[in-house]
């Protein structure tokens, strides 16, 4: 009996320690989401104050006598007529002092006002619940985000048909023609990766711009289709894998080599065609430096990450 309790609490205990360590970290990887989100819709005086709530709020005001008053959390007992109440309320500073400042409880009016020791750069201020959605609407109007979109989709669906035309002729040629010097040359394309992007940055802009191209999409999305070595490499090994006879059965047939390329290697290579196309859709849409170099003077053409990178200096200085 005791024995069937045991396994019984065990099986309960098992699960709600799981759940729980599970909701844990569920909350450790959300929390710089959330964060997010929340400094979105916050003003940026309540970024920039020390001591602000973590969530989206404003400075609790109170209207009087047709002003705006600030609120601050004040303790009574320095207040006259209330020196035996310890407990804190939330009043609207009417005159500020140095040492004493004049108060009223807008919850009850009928004090009036009344000073309380205290100096008002001492105490804290209330926060109240208060999102503005309005950030959101200023930045898509700022920036033009659907032009931003549409820049950065059409940069990463052009580039990313570019890379997977080239790299897979490429590819193919390295994983299945014979030829002199075939392995010294995929060693030399395999090399390039460690190549510096910026020790070609020079040389490349230079050849751009005296062919006219600077200032628009060409130097980014040309380049693509004539391959890259990382995404070569990836389809090359890949295509290693798959068995010689297949090509020499389909040749027996009577088969062209393009037809052998499309019809056979292609069909079977689906899971790095997709790796090699979120690879690079990636990239292009977070590529900055290039747009940066050769469309910094036509900013219809920016990417979001251009446009971005320049809204933020703007606000960052405010």
């Amino acid at each position: 009996m005791a024995s069937s309790i045991t396994r019984s609490a065990g099986k309960i205990t098992r699960p709600v320690i799981v759940t729980g360590f599970t909701l844990i970290l569920l909350i450790l990887f959300l929390s710089p989401f959330a964060f997010m989100v929340f400094t979105s819709l916050k003003t940026p005086e309540q970024i920039s104050v020390i001591g602000a709530p973590i969530w989206p709020a404003a400075v609790a005001t109170y209207e009087y006598n047709g002003k705006e008053l600030d609120m601050y959390t004040v303790p009574m007992g320095q207040c006259e007529g209330s020196e035996n109440d310890t407990g804190n309320n939330n009043l609207a500073l009417v005159k500020k002092g140095t040492r004493a400042s004049t108060f009223v409880d807008p919850d009850n009016l009928e004090r009036g006002e009344f000073v309380c020791q205290v100096s008002w750069r001492a105490l804290d201020r209330p926060w109240e619940f208060s999102p503005t959605f309005s950030n959101y609407t200023e930045v898509w109007n700022t920036i033009n985000f659907p032009r931003l979109l549409l820049n950065t989709t059409f940069y990463a669906i052009m580039s990313t048909i570019g890379v997977l035309i080239s790299c897979t002729l490429v590819a193919y040629g390295f994983s299945r023609f014979d030829f002199p010097g075939r392995d010294f040359l995929f060693v030399v394309l395999i090399a390039t990766i460690f190549l510096p992007a910026f020790v070609t940055v020079i040389p490349t802009y230079t050849f751009f711009q005296r062919i006219g191209w600077v200032g628009t999409w060409l130097p980014l999305i040309v380049p693509t289709f004539f391959g890259n070595a990382f995404d070569v490499f990836l389809l090359r090994q890949y295509f290693m894998t798959i068995p010689r006879e297949m090509d020499e059965a389909a040749m027996i047939d009577g088969a062209s080599r393009l037809r052998i390329l499309w019809s056979i290697l292609l069909p079977q290579s689906y899971p790095v065609l997709l790796a090699v196309t979120v690879f690079h859709i990636v990239y292009a849409w977070n590529d900055f430096f290039g747009p940066l170099i050769y469309l910094s003077t036509n900013r219809d053409a920016w990417p979001v990450s251009v446009a971005l990178n320049t809204f933020n200096g703007i606000y960052g200085q405010k």
